[in-house]
């Protein structure tokens, strides 16, 4: 394609439209009309220009114009209360629903590496006496010890605060890290699953296993889940990366990282329940069945409200995306 002739083929409808985007909301009917077909050409030209012979001016200027252009057409919206119901009635729980595939798998096999190393720390004295002396482990996991100490020994709001900051640092990280072809998310994973082995491997050396998992499972399931849900969305979007699918790699990546923000928002919320039960229902004088039956039936109201409204939400054709309007415009591709 001659660039040249290109531009002085079409520099009038260019022209044209930078009027009609000045003349602001003084259109007429017929104006209007004009104009959203002039955006429509002028996007064209752009995704030809693009395809064919970049040019690094004219392509800006035609990107503003095209950008100009469609904030005019579609106008502003601003979010509502609305928009935050819906968030969290359907948004939210279908972008998590729609990812199980994802972070289940994430779960079970984190899971089971944990358990591995709880087991192998368990079963050999030498690998104990490589984390620390023998008087410390002792400190560490006789009763009344560092193991049980450390969730009473700060005061229950501040240290609700603390972990919910750290549990949605590492959720962030998951998210945000993902796009690096997983590798990030998977060191992730595997240093909260190693923290995880290493106490359970300890107290179970000590034949205090119970007392642990009473420690750790009141708000423990939500907290895993939500880093789950975190490191399997970070996944898919690293897989992204590597295999966008029918969608070129800069749609599917903007997609997925949309919903990817979306999914931060949420696991936030997630995450300050859970936070909320590691500072105040953890180290609480309630019997250990009703510190364990608190943090089961926060996860199963976590699993309830994923798959009953976010199924629905998902099977109604919700992906947990900004709607359409929200989104940018999709450039036609030249021929």
């Amino acid at each position: 394609m001659d660039l040249d002739v290109f531009v002085t083929a079409h520099r009038a409808e260019w022209d044209r439209l930078n009027h009609l985007l000045h003349r602001g909301r003084r259109l007429t009917g017929a104006e209007a009309d004009e104009l959203v077909a002039l955006y429509q050409r002028t996007a064209t030209h752009l995704s030809q220009i693009q395809s064919t012979t970049p040019d690094p001016m004219l392509t800006a200027r035609l990107t503003q114009l095209v950008a100009r252009a469609r904030a005019t057409v579609t106008g502003t919206r601003r979010a509502s209360w609305r928009d935050a119901v819906h968030f969290l009635t359907a948004g939210f729980p279908a972008a998590v629903y729609r990812s199980r595939h994802w972070w289940v798998p994430t779960a079970l096999i984190s899971t089971a590496v944990a358990a591995l190393i709880g087991w192998w720390i368990a079963t050999h004295l030498e690998i104990q006496s490589s984390i620390a002396a023998p008087s410390a482990l002792r400190d560490m996991t006789r009763p009344g010890g560092e193991y049980e100490t450390y969730y009473s020994s700060h005061p229950a709001a501040s240290f609700a605060a603390q972990v919910w900051t750290n549990n949605a640092q590492a959720a962030t990280m998951c998210l945000v890290l993902g796009g690096f072809l997983c590798l990030p998310v998977f060191w992730i994973l595997f240093l909260n699953m190693l923290n995880l082995g290493v106490g359970m491997g300890l107290m179970a050396s000590a034949g205090r296993l119970d007392t642990f998992l009473g420690l750790v499972l009141p708000h423990g399931l939500l907290e895993l889940t939500a880093v789950f849900v975190a490191a399997g969305t970070g996944l898919r979007l690293g897989w992204t990366v590597i295999d966008p699918g029918p969608l070129s790699r800069r749609t599917a990546l903007a997609q997925q990282g949309r919903a990817a923000l979306g999914m931060a928002i949420g696991l936030a919320l997630v995450l300050f329940v859970s936070g909320i039960l590691e500072g105040f229902v953890t180290p609480s004088g309630l019997p250990t069945w009703a510190r364990i039956g608190i943090g089961i039936a926060a996860e199963l109201a976590f699993l309830t409200y994923v798959y009953v409204l976010g199924g629905r939400a998902a099977r109604a054709g919700d992906t947990g995306d900004v709607e359409e309007a929200d989104r940018s415009a999709e450039l036609p591709i030249a021929a």
